[in-house]
């Protein structure tokens, strides 16, 4: 009886703390403009699909450059910011680094329409490099950052000098397991969204259950959308980029990757796509990262693994010490 009161208290405060800090969620516009990214964001104008859009970016060029270069690339649910403490580590060993926010995301264009692939977000990077006068680069990818720096790798080799995958999604074909859903379903549940469902989400896939008071921040960014009239051009955005996800599998190509690669994966991590669209039995078998980076490093030629115990989703916010040694390390190779 104590042991039942005890946990409905705890399930109480979780949730008067939760609508507490929903409470004070700030608004933010579509394009981010109310909310400071830690270094100087610049533009690039594109014509593309018959629409002229706007991709953000940090350009961070440090002292003692030693003219090496690396661009990050965010993940699905993320941006640019969340790189802070991995492009002042960065910098501090003379590498030059490029933070894009791909169209859809961050501070970048929300187009009304949009064709979304991964071949055309990387040819969106390529024109970024071309007008930085960047001709050789290392590439990392950070969860769907990975999926477009693997197809990145793929379509420019000689660009590529390394390519770095940090817990990327995509490393199995979900189609296999998980129906079909049209972008009409994906955003149909981006509008269900709200700030308990965010953290909720994260909680269980990114952090198995251990949350520390820093991982708010992306949270907030994520819920503080959801506040403004427009978010479902935001929605809608976020739908197609599902859809670009579940039919764009790179994990039949790993083989074809011709440049060295480091995979760094946090083996708590247990994030897959349409999750709550299979069977309890099927869903046990998906997004089991200490099986799936072990098998992606064999299928890419010339790779290496780094697998961080205890560690899930984000290892560059969870364990950045871990995450950066072997980074830089790399990287100086």
């Amino acid at each position: 009886m104590k042991k039942n009161l005890l946990g409905l208290l705890i399930v109480i405060l979780f949730s008067q703390l939760n609508h507490a800090q929903n409470d004070n969620l700030q608004w933010l516009d579509v394009e981010l403009s109310n909310y400071e990214y830690p270094f100087t964001v610049e533009t690039l104008e594109l014509t593309i699909q018959e629409q002229n859009l706007q991709m953000a970016y940090m350009d961070i060029k440090p002292d003692n450059y030693n003219g090496k270069n690396i661009v990050l690339i965010h993940g699905k649910n993320f941006n640019g910011a969340y790189w802070k403490t991995t492009i002042e580590a960065l910098n501090k060993e003379g590498f030059r680094v490029i933070v894009p926010d791909q169209v859809g995301f961050g501070k970048s264009s929300k187009p009304q329409h949009f064709h979304y692939t991964f071949q055309q977000l990387a040819q969106n990077t390529k024109t970024l490099l071309d007008t930085l006068q960047i001709k050789k680069t290392a590439i990392l990818g950070h969860s769907m950052g990975g999926m477009l720096a693997t197809r990145f790798a793929l379509m420019y080799p000689k660009t590529t000098e390394k390519l770095i995958l940090e817990n990327p999604i995509g490393l199995e074909d979900w189609k296999l397991k998980v129906p079909y859903k049209p972008v009409e379903w994906w955003y149909k549940n981006e509008l269900k969204k709200n700030y308990e469902g965010i953290k909720k989400y994260q909680l269980v896939n990114y952090y198995d259950n251990q949350w520390k008071s820093e991982y708010d921040q992306w949270v907030n960014l994520l819920a503080g959308w959801t506040l403004n009239s427009d978010y479902k051009t935001i929605a809608w955005n976020a739908a197609l980029t599902y859809d670009m996800i579940f039919t764009q599998p790179v994990v039949y190509e790993f083989k074809n990757i011709t440049v060295p690669t480091l995979l760094i994966i946090g083996t708590r991590d247990r994030t897959a796509l349409g999750k709550p669209l299979v069977s309890d039995d099927i869903r046990k078998t998906m997004g089991l990262y200490d099986q799936l980076g072990k098998r992606t490093q064999k299928e890419i030629p010339n790779s290496q693994l780094v697998e961080l115990k205890n560690t899930g989703h984000l290892p560059h916010i969870e364990r950045f010490n871990d995450f950066i040694n072997p980074l830089v390390q790399f990287l100086k190779q």
